[in-house]
Protein backbone atom coordinates (compact mmCIF):
# COMPACT_ATOMS: atom_id res chain seq x y z
CA UNK A 1 0.00 0.00 0.00
CA UNK A 2 2.64 2.50 0.58
CA UNK A 3 4.17 1.74 -2.59
CA UNK A 4 1.08 2.43 -4.27
CA UNK A 5 0.20 5.93 -2.66
CA UNK A 6 3.83 6.80 -3.16
CA UNK A 7 2.82 5.93 -7.14
CA UNK A 8 -0.69 8.03 -6.82
CA UNK A 9 1.38 11.28 -5.06
CA UNK A 10 3.90 11.21 -7.60
CA UNK A 11 1.48 11.12 -10.34
CA UNK A 12 -0.48 14.25 -8.77
CA UNK A 13 2.74 16.04 -8.31
CA UNK A 14 3.18 15.80 -12.30
CA UNK A 15 -0.43 16.67 -12.70
CA UNK A 16 -0.24 19.88 -11.11
CA UNK A 17 2.77 20.52 -12.73
CA UNK A 18 0.90 21.43 -15.99
CA UNK A 19 2.92 19.82 -18.60
CA UNK A 20 5.50 18.18 -19.36
CA UNK A 21 8.71 19.73 -18.71
CA UNK A 22 11.50 19.96 -20.96
CA UNK A 23 13.99 17.18 -19.91
CA UNK A 24 17.37 19.77 -21.33
CA UNK A 25 15.43 22.74 -19.93
CA UNK A 26 18.44 23.21 -16.68
CA UNK A 27 21.20 20.74 -18.56
CA UNK A 28 22.45 23.51 -21.05
CA UNK A 29 22.55 20.71 -23.44
CA UNK A 30 21.90 22.51 -27.20
CA UNK A 31 18.95 22.24 -28.92
CA UNK A 32 17.06 19.11 -30.73
CA UNK A 33 18.32 18.23 -34.26
CA UNK A 34 14.65 17.95 -35.93
CA UNK A 35 13.42 18.40 -39.19
CA UNK A 36 9.98 20.10 -39.42
CA UNK A 37 8.62 21.84 -42.53
CA UNK A 38 6.07 24.30 -40.79
CA UNK A 39 5.63 26.13 -44.51
CA UNK A 40 3.91 23.67 -47.04
CA UNK A 41 0.92 23.83 -49.09
CA UNK A 42 -0.84 22.36 -47.03
CA UNK A 43 -0.19 24.37 -43.95
CA UNK A 44 -0.34 27.30 -45.98
CA UNK A 45 -3.93 26.36 -46.75
CA UNK A 46 -4.80 25.26 -42.91
CA UNK A 47 -3.45 28.83 -41.89
CA UNK A 48 -5.41 30.62 -44.46
CA UNK A 49 -8.70 28.86 -43.80
CA UNK A 50 -8.36 29.53 -40.19
CA UNK A 51 -7.45 33.36 -41.01
CA UNK A 52 -4.22 33.38 -38.62
CA UNK A 53 -2.42 37.15 -39.02
CA UNK A 54 1.20 36.98 -40.40
CA UNK A 55 3.98 36.91 -38.24
CA UNK A 56 5.27 40.78 -37.22
CA UNK A 57 7.80 41.98 -38.90
CA UNK A 58 10.98 41.88 -36.79
CA UNK A 59 13.06 45.81 -37.12
CA UNK A 60 16.15 45.08 -39.40
CA UNK A 61 17.64 47.94 -37.88
CA UNK A 62 17.32 47.03 -34.12
CA UNK A 63 19.99 46.32 -32.33
CA UNK A 64 19.45 43.28 -29.31
CA UNK A 65 18.98 45.23 -25.97
CA UNK A 66 20.71 43.97 -23.22
CA UNK A 67 17.42 41.91 -20.82
CA UNK A 68 15.15 41.72 -24.22
CA UNK A 69 14.44 38.69 -26.49
CA UNK A 70 17.14 36.48 -27.91
CA UNK A 71 19.04 36.37 -31.16
CA UNK A 72 16.92 33.56 -32.80
CA UNK A 73 15.05 33.29 -36.04
CA UNK A 74 12.43 31.31 -36.30
CA UNK A 75 10.02 30.73 -39.00
CA UNK A 76 6.07 31.58 -38.82
CA UNK A 77 4.28 28.55 -38.32
CA UNK A 78 2.06 27.80 -41.63
CA UNK A 79 4.49 30.13 -43.78
CA UNK A 80 5.31 33.51 -44.15
CA UNK A 81 8.04 35.58 -42.74
CA UNK A 82 10.71 34.35 -40.00
CA UNK A 83 11.37 36.52 -37.13
CA UNK A 84 14.02 37.44 -35.99
CA UNK A 85 13.04 37.79 -32.10
CA UNK A 86 15.66 39.91 -30.95
CA UNK A 87 14.07 42.93 -33.68
CA UNK A 88 10.82 42.92 -32.09
CA UNK A 89 9.40 45.61 -29.58
CA UNK A 90 6.51 45.75 -27.58
CA UNK A 91 4.09 45.97 -25.74
CA UNK A 92 4.15 42.32 -26.70
CA UNK A 93 2.70 39.00 -24.69
CA UNK A 94 4.44 35.66 -25.99
CA UNK A 95 2.48 32.75 -25.45
CA UNK A 96 4.29 29.36 -25.06
CA UNK A 97 2.65 26.40 -26.26
CA UNK A 98 1.52 23.24 -28.03
CA UNK A 99 -0.95 21.08 -28.89
CA UNK A 100 0.49 18.06 -26.66
CA UNK A 101 -0.21 20.37 -23.58
CA UNK A 102 -3.14 20.24 -22.46
CA UNK A 103 -3.45 23.45 -20.15
CA UNK A 104 -2.08 25.32 -23.34
CA UNK A 105 -5.83 24.16 -25.14
CA UNK A 106 -7.59 25.39 -22.19
CA UNK A 107 -5.60 29.20 -22.60
CA UNK A 108 -5.71 29.85 -25.92
CA UNK A 109 -9.14 31.61 -25.94
CA UNK A 110 -7.90 33.63 -23.55
CA UNK A 111 -5.14 34.63 -25.50
CA UNK A 112 -7.31 35.45 -28.81
CA UNK A 113 -9.47 38.00 -27.03
CA UNK A 114 -6.51 39.86 -25.87
CA UNK A 115 -5.32 39.72 -29.36
CA UNK A 116 -9.06 41.20 -30.35
CA UNK A 117 -9.41 43.90 -27.35
CA UNK A 118 -6.09 45.30 -27.39
CA UNK A 119 -5.56 45.32 -30.94
CA UNK A 120 -3.03 47.97 -32.32
CA UNK A 121 -1.51 48.62 -28.44
CA UNK A 122 -0.74 45.03 -27.60
CA UNK A 123 0.82 42.32 -29.85
CA UNK A 124 0.44 38.52 -29.24
CA UNK A 125 2.53 36.15 -30.43
CA UNK A 126 2.16 32.36 -29.95
CA UNK A 127 5.36 30.49 -29.59
CA UNK A 128 4.39 26.37 -30.80
CA UNK A 129 7.55 25.37 -28.92
CA UNK A 130 9.04 21.55 -29.20
CA UNK A 131 6.38 20.72 -31.36
CA UNK A 132 6.96 17.93 -33.98
CA UNK A 133 3.16 18.43 -35.46
CA UNK A 134 2.51 21.70 -37.49
CA UNK A 135 -0.47 20.56 -39.09
CA UNK A 136 -1.62 19.46 -35.74
CA UNK A 137 -1.09 22.99 -33.91
CA UNK A 138 -2.47 24.54 -36.90
CA UNK A 139 -5.79 22.61 -36.16
CA UNK A 140 -5.53 23.41 -33.21
CA UNK A 141 -5.61 27.28 -33.56
CA UNK A 142 -8.92 27.02 -35.62
CA UNK A 143 -10.42 25.00 -33.97
CA UNK A 144 -9.83 27.08 -30.74
CA UNK A 145 -10.63 30.11 -32.91
CA UNK A 146 -7.15 31.99 -32.95
CA UNK A 147 -6.14 34.50 -35.18
CA UNK A 148 -2.86 35.72 -33.96
CA UNK A 149 0.06 34.10 -35.27
CA UNK A 150 2.70 32.01 -34.00
CA UNK A 151 6.46 31.04 -34.56
CA UNK A 152 7.66 27.45 -34.76
CA UNK A 153 10.11 26.36 -32.25
CA UNK A 154 10.29 22.30 -32.95
CA UNK A 155 14.09 22.23 -31.91
CA UNK A 156 13.40 23.91 -28.77
CA UNK A 157 16.10 26.91 -29.53
CA UNK A 158 14.35 29.12 -27.19
CA UNK A 159 14.69 26.26 -24.06
CA UNK A 160 18.35 27.65 -22.81
CA UNK A 161 17.44 31.69 -23.40
CA UNK A 162 14.05 31.44 -22.08
CA UNK A 163 15.08 28.68 -19.56
CA UNK A 164 12.13 26.56 -20.22
CA UNK A 165 10.80 24.14 -17.67
CA UNK A 166 7.47 23.07 -18.94
CA UNK A 167 4.56 24.37 -20.87
CA UNK A 168 2.61 26.96 -20.98
CA UNK A 169 4.24 30.07 -20.01
CA UNK A 170 3.79 33.52 -21.07
CA UNK A 171 6.34 36.21 -21.56
CA UNK A 172 6.00 40.07 -21.24
CA UNK A 173 8.08 42.42 -23.44
CA UNK A 174 7.96 46.16 -22.47
CA UNK A 175 8.07 49.01 -25.83
CA UNK A 176 11.99 48.93 -25.44
CA UNK A 177 12.40 45.09 -26.35
CA UNK A 178 13.02 44.19 -22.45
CA UNK A 179 11.84 41.19 -21.42
CA UNK A 180 10.05 42.14 -18.24
CA UNK A 181 8.11 39.25 -16.73
CA UNK A 182 8.08 35.30 -17.40
CA UNK A 183 5.97 33.21 -15.59
CA UNK A 184 5.35 29.02 -16.35
CA UNK A 185 1.52 29.30 -15.12
CA UNK A 186 -1.77 28.43 -17.00
CA UNK A 187 -3.88 30.96 -17.66
CA UNK A 188 -7.13 30.53 -15.86
CA UNK A 189 -9.38 33.51 -16.83
CA UNK A 190 -9.21 36.35 -19.44
CA UNK A 191 -9.32 38.70 -16.40
CA UNK A 192 -5.70 36.87 -15.04
CA UNK A 193 -4.17 37.08 -18.32
CA UNK A 194 -5.39 41.13 -18.33
CA UNK A 195 -4.04 41.44 -14.84
CA UNK A 196 -0.76 40.19 -16.10
CA UNK A 197 -0.73 42.93 -19.04
CA UNK A 198 -1.87 45.38 -17.11
CA UNK A 199 1.06 45.03 -13.87
CA UNK A 200 3.86 44.11 -15.90
CA UNK A 201 3.48 46.50 -19.23
CA UNK A 202 1.23 49.18 -18.12
CA UNK A 203 -1.61 48.60 -20.62
CA UNK A 204 -5.13 48.13 -19.51
CA UNK A 205 -7.13 45.70 -21.91
CA UNK A 206 -10.38 45.03 -20.19
CA UNK A 207 -10.52 42.18 -17.40
CA UNK A 208 -13.73 41.16 -16.97
CA UNK A 209 -14.67 37.60 -17.63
Amino acid sequence: MTLLRNAVAALLLVLLAGCAADPGASTGTPPMQVDVDVDTAELRAIKRQAGIADCPASDPAAEPVPGGLPEVTLPCLGGGRRVELSGLRGPLVLNLWAQWCGPCRQELPYYQRLHEQARGRVTVLGVDYQDTQPGAALALAEASGVTYPSVADPAASLRVPFRVRGLPAVVLVDAQGRVVHTEYLVVRSYAQLAGLVEEHLGVRVGGAG
